[in-house]
């Protein structure tokens, strides 16, 4: 099997968990709108780090960046922002852009994980994969807010935004390493 076909059944199995996962979270309603994001991020999280620590170098970009959009999907639903898949894969490309090189540095890094210095990948993969997505959520939902309120989006704010949410998703890969462990076996 090809990388590309391996990183397509890895993306497809994925989606596929998450989508029973997390089909109708937005719709309960004994959790505020709040843990509901935070829920939603946490699991995509979990399951991005999973699949980044899978051997297909440099293929994560293709694999993670439509599990992240659809993530945005799922925050926008949560918080009454009507958009598709495909855009919330556009908002996540923008806002990927909009915190700087240091999406694509990370990208890179990944990849040189699983290539150059595969022994390191495991213990270094997850959590920066972890806390890439952490934050791209919490940027993501900032995002959904201030469109919903009609209010300016502010590079800076999200700029900080998102680099206090990936240390702080740093820290919770370390809380959530044995759910990541076990999606890791599910895919």
């Amino acid at each position: 099997m090809n990388i590309k076909s391996k990183a397509t059944e890895i993306k497809n199995k994925a989606k596929e968990k998450l989508k029973k996962e997390v089909s109708d979270i937005e719709k309960q309603t004994d959790l505020t709108d709040q843990q509901k994001v935070d829920k939603i991020i946490t699991i995509f999280s979990t399951f991005c780090a999973a699949i980044a620590v899978q051997p297909i170098p440099f293929a994560d970009v293709f694999v993670l960046t439509p599990i992240q959009g659809y993530m945005g999907k799922k925050l926008a639903d949560i918080r009454g922002y009507s958009i598709s898949e495909n855009g919330a894969k556009e908002v996540f490309k923008e806002l990927a852009g909009l915190v700087g090189l240091g999406f694509l540095a990370q990208q890179l890094a990944i990849g040189a994980y699983k290539t150059v210095l595969p022994f390191l990948g495991a213990i270094t993969t997850i959590p920066l994969v972890f806390g890439l997505t952490f934050g791209m959520g919490r940027v993501m939902d900032y995002y959904f807010l201030k469109k919903i309120k009609g209010e300016k989006i502010n590079k800076d704010d999200l700029n900080n935004i998102f680099k206090k949410a990936r240390a702080e998703g740093k820290k919770t890969a370390k809380d959530n390493k044995e759910e990541i462990n076990k999606r890791k076996k599910e895919l």
